[in-house]
């Protein structure tokens, strides 16, 4: 029986494979360019959606340094990626630094470039916060976040200062960002599942009985805390890559707060629910900004639909998400064909039941 079980899950996961495959293809070949920025921003959203998830959902720590992660990956590209020969009309106010002048590289080195460096910054950092707890440990990584940026913007000779870095060498394609995402996701499944998974679990439903039974708090959260530095480093050179300009203002503490709505709304401490309400919260956003164009219904213009009122409609239907689904869509839970084939048990039971005719002399 349970061989049969793993020969329908090993054919279904084939069958979406070739599915996804499929879809890729199609879309990269024919979807307008608008269509394929929303995919690529879907996937850099997951990717830091999972480097918070990491943090805040599997180890229980409470940061919100994300956004500073992902400019350091950001600016890495953004530096080291433009061609030399124009360098010198980005940088017009102040000449490049010399030792860093002439160094050129690809995109694929220059991602993991940002993604090293941000492992590093994460390191540093980790150091004198990670001893913190709770609130505390937040308001101190939102504050190193902003002193990532603010030193962005006064680095003039190495980041461009508050001008920002343009010129950079973007892809109109959707297979950068979504493999990344998808390299990603299989990286934090085999994570979680591992030793070190199984530690960051305990430190977030125990610190005290985790550390009873051997684990290392700091070692353990120092190593969550660097990986999701590393992952948040790589979604911002992704960003760079697509944006194909970046300043420090596309990186202030707010951009963090989407990044936790992501990992709220799907659930924390679940990679399948980060995936999907990547997609929900970046397409929705999108899809709703019908609502901040005027609307006309018969002549009559209806006065709520102008700019900024599509994030009311957003706030709203999420709020009756989270109303429903307190713990987020999947909660703890990870989505998977068992899951999917009881929720239609359920639904076939449950409609059954209704539909079952009275025997004679049963009443309601």
């Amino acid at each position: 029986m349970k061989r049969e079980m793993n020969k329908k899950r090993i054919l279904l996961n084939l069958i979406l494979i070739a599915v996804a495959a499929a879809f890729l293809i199609y879309a990269d070949q024919n979807m307008s360019f608008y269509s394929l920025r929303i995919i690529n921003l879907c996937a850099v959203y997951a990717i830091m959606g999972l480097s918070m998830n990491l943090i805040n959902g599997f180890t229980g720590m409470f940061s919100l340094g994300s956004a500073g992660f992902m400019a350091i990956g950001a600016y890495a590209v953004a530096i080291f990626t433009v061609p030399v020969a124009v360098r010198s009309e980005v940088f017009y106010l102040q000449p490049m630094w010399p030792v860093i002048a002439n160094i050129h590289m690809g995109f694929f080195p220059a991602m993991i470039l940002g993604g090293v460096l941000s492992a590093v910054a994460a390191f540093l950092i980790g150091f004198p916060v990670l001893r913190l707890k709770g609130d505390y440990l937040a308001i101190a990584t939102l504050g190193f976040s902003e002193i990532i940026r603010i030193a962005f913007t006064n680095l003039q000779t190495v980041t461009n200062g508050p001008l920002g870095i343009k010129y950079i060498p973007s892809f109109d394609h959707i297979w950068w960002p979504v493999l990344t995402a998808i390299v990603v996701t299989v990286f934090m499944f085999l994570l979680i599942k591992s030793s070190y998974g199984r530690a960051f679990k305990a430190i977030r439903e125990d610190e005290i009985a985790a550390e009873a039974m051997g684990i290392g708090l700091f070692k353990h959260s120092m190593l969550s805390f660097v990986i999701s530095g590393f992952l948040a480093g790589m979604g911002g050179a992704l960003m760079a890559g697509i944006l194909g300009t970046i300043d420090p203002k596309q990186f202030l503490f707010t951009l963090t707060y989407n990044f936790l709505l992501i990992i709220v709304l799907g659930g924390m401490g679940s990679i399948s629910g980060t995936l999907i309400s990547s997609v929900i919260v970046t397409a929705g956003l999108e899809w709703l900004r019908i609502a901040d164009e005027p609307l006309t219904l018969f002549g009559v213009n209806i006065p709520l639909f102008r700019p900024g009122f599509r994030m009311v409609v957003f706030s709203v239907l999420l709020m009756v998400i989270v109303l429903f689904f307190s713990k987020g869509l999947m909660g703890t839970k990870e989505l998977s064909w068992e899951l999917i084939g009881n929720w239609f048990q359920r639904q076939k039971a449950r409609f059954n039941k209704k539909g079952t005719p009275l025997k004679g002399g049963e009443s309601k």
